[in-house]
């Protein structure tokens, strides 16, 4: 029924200036438009819209990822910015922070400004 439908993808900040630096400025996704209650933004065709509340309690899980074909180059051009990818104390991450699944995909988090948990993924080839 929703199959032909795009998706739009949401995370809760407390902050919207300091969102938008981060979405906008730093992960360099495209602002489509901004109130004082959200911002929305384009991220290689899906929208992702940021709630702007006053307070945020982040979850401990991935709230977004985006899957990237280069992911030792994207950890490297995000680290030159200022983004710290997390480590999890039983992963085997290497020396970036990159996680290899069981599966053979490549995967390292970091957070936005209020906490929320993001991630890139590069998945193996076939």
């Amino acid at each position: 029924m929703l199959s032909d439908a795009s998706i739009v993808a949401f995370v809760a900040v407390s902050d919207g200036i300091r969102a938008k630096a981060f979405y906008q400025g730093l992960l360099g996704l495209t602002l489509l438009d901004e109130d004082t209650q959200s911002l929305m933004l384009l991220s290689h065709g899906t929208t992702l819209r940021v709630q702007i509340l006053p307070t945020v309690q982040p979850p401990p899980y991935t709230v977004l990822g985006w899957t990237v074909p280069d992911i030792v180059s994207r950890v490297r051009r995000l680290a030159e910015r200022g983004v710290q990818f997390e480590r999890f104390s039983g992963m085997d991450q290497d020396e970036l922070g990159i996680w290899r699944t069981p599966h053979r995909a490549l995967v390292a988090w970091f957070r936005d400004p209020d906490g929320n948990l993001l991630s890139l993924t590069e998945l193996p080839s076939a």
